[in-house]
């Protein structure tokens, strides 16, 4: 599809660190009761937060700093070793009130216009499809945006981002991790959430902390709960998302 794209600069911007590369599309919702605030804070000096791009209900998309600043929009942040998400990353704002104002389906014409501007941004930078992730994937304490609304399954269909497919009916059956719950499940879930790119330590209980990025994950590629519960059909999305970031197994 044709772009309609809107210079709306923001200065709230500064210089990459010199000589890194740009390697990860961090997508985000504004959260805000309309678009138009959310550019409005986004161009707002005192605000002291930007993205590169708004996207609108309608599809149109608003350019507020060039892909080679680093914006402001990830925040203390963590994915695959990294902090400060910043640095490397563009930063792309989804237009939807969020879940404290009514959060809603993202409508088809925004859609096709964030898989525009995405497969455009892939195009000029070498950013991995494991490194296209969710506000809430690399900052899971902080944040639930872009939430378990935003289909991630059709931008995967058109080759942004990864997506795992439906699950097997034998692990859909499996008996589901609750908190306070040990043993060598536990111990594999954490290890497969570290190597997807999540901030887990290796070790430990089924505790909140582990329930917290559970969820983040569910928000991103087991959307069918978002209680933290890792039952079957969780753990079976973890291992294929794992296998495709790892180019062990192909999607469908």
């Amino acid at each position: 599809m044709s772009l309609a794209v809107f210079d709306a600069p923001s200065p709230n911007h500064d210089a990459r660190p010199e000589g890194g590369a740009v390697d990860t599309l961090v997508l985000h919702y504004t959260g805000m009761q309309t678009g138009e605030a959310a550019i409005a804070r986004l161009r707002d000096p005192a605000a002291k937060v930007s993205s590169h791009y708004v996207v609108e209900e309608d599809g149109r998309v608003f350019a507020l700093v060039p892909e080679a600043r680093r914006a402001w929009h990830a925040g203390l942040s963590w994915w695959r070793g990294h902090l400060s998400l910043n640095d490397r990353s563009i930063g792309i704002e989804i237009v939807n009130p969020g879940h404290e104002w009514g959060y809603r389906d993202f409508p088809p014409a925004q859609i096709e216009a964030v898989i525009a501007l995405c497969g455009g941004i892939l195009g000029r930078h070498p950013i991995p499809a494991r490194n296209v992730v969710a506000h809430s994937d690399i900052a899971p304490e902080r944040k639930d945006d872009p939430g378990e609304r935003f289909p991630w399954e059709r931008l995967a269909e058109a080759g942004i981002g990864l997506w795992p497919g439906q699950a097997p009916e034998e692990a859909r059956a499996l008996p589901p991790i609750m908190i306070g719950e040990d043993g060598p499940g536990v111990r594999a879930l954490r290890q497969t959430l570290r190597r997807i790119g999540y901030r887990v330590v290796p070790e430990g209980a089924h505790d909140r902390t582990l329930a917290v990025t559970v969820t983040a994950f569910q928000r991103h590629w087991a959307q069918h709960r978002t209680d933290g519960v890792a039952d079957g059909e969780t753990r079976w999305r973890a291992g294929r998302v794992l296998g495709l970031a790892e180019g062990r197994v192909r999607g469908a």
